[in-house]
């Protein structure tokens, strides 16, 4: 079953880092986030890869040059999300479902169990849905009294899209030829009118590098040995 990573975004908002490397192959540690992601599909013996790539595709190409399993696809500068998953259509080959997600999020979700609850409730697609940790805490006024304060926690309420995909190739079926097809818009939305896509909840770690602060935390976790998805 393939792993299909998307790895080919500018990475604007960490422009500090980005102007040298893509944003996947920002290092958690000694090795990349991508390497990182990678590492905990093949936990769960998911091995055969393919890196959607874009900029600055050369710098991860060189990386996993002598990886037979992993193969980096050119699709495109300026490709929008769902126009490069259709682009890595020929590299499913026969495989009825695939893995899917961002290069530059991190999770210790149980891929078994997703893969299980995608087989289970037979749709097109199953997103993982986390609730993640906000910046700021949490105060309840009432007049200027502030009557509860509570800091920084998961989000009590709402759940919002993690990655972490498992696709039917029927998938492909909802995708358009334009560059410009972003796959959290038109395709998802459609999948979700026609009751195809379902959300498997993850209450555990995911944390994804937007931001220098991001990359701090996350290398604060694995420096500390507190990555939780290693």
């Amino acid at each position: 079953m393939k792993v299909v990573i998307l790895a080919g975004g500018f990475g604007t908002r960490l422009a500090e880092e980005t102007h040298q490397l893509p944003k996947p192959m920002i290092k958690i540690g000694e090795d990349p986030i991508i390497s990182h992601i990678i590492k905990h599909f093949r936990k769960f013996n998911f091995d055969k890869v393919v890196i959607c790539a874009g900029y600055k595709k050369d710098d991860i190409e060189k990386y996993f040059l002598n990886e037979q399993n992993i193969q980096v696809v050119d699709t495109g500068l300026n490709t929008q999300t769902a126009a490069r998953i259709k682009k890595i259509k020929e590299f499913i080959n026969d495989d009825e479902n695939f893995f899917m997600t961002y290069g530059d999020g991190l999770s210790n979700v149980n891929l078994n169990e997703l893969l299980s609850f995608h087989k289970k409730n037979n749709k097109i697609a199953t997103l993982t849905a986390v609730r993640p940790i906000p910046r700021f805490g949490h105060i309840t006024l009432k007049d200027d009294k502030v009557i509860k304060f509570k800091e920084k926690d998961f989000l009590s309420e709402g759940w919002i899209n993690g990655g972490f995909f498992v696709l039917n190739k029927k998938v492909f079926n909802y995708i358009n030829d334009k560059e410009d097809c972003i796959f959290e818009r038109e395709p998802l939305e459609n999948l979700s009118k026609d009751g195809e896509l379902m959300a498997f909840k993850h209450e555990g770690f995911w944390h994804p590098i937007d931001t220098l602060r991001d990359k701090n935390f996350l290398n604060d976790l694995f420096k500390n040995g507190n990555a939780p998805w290693v």
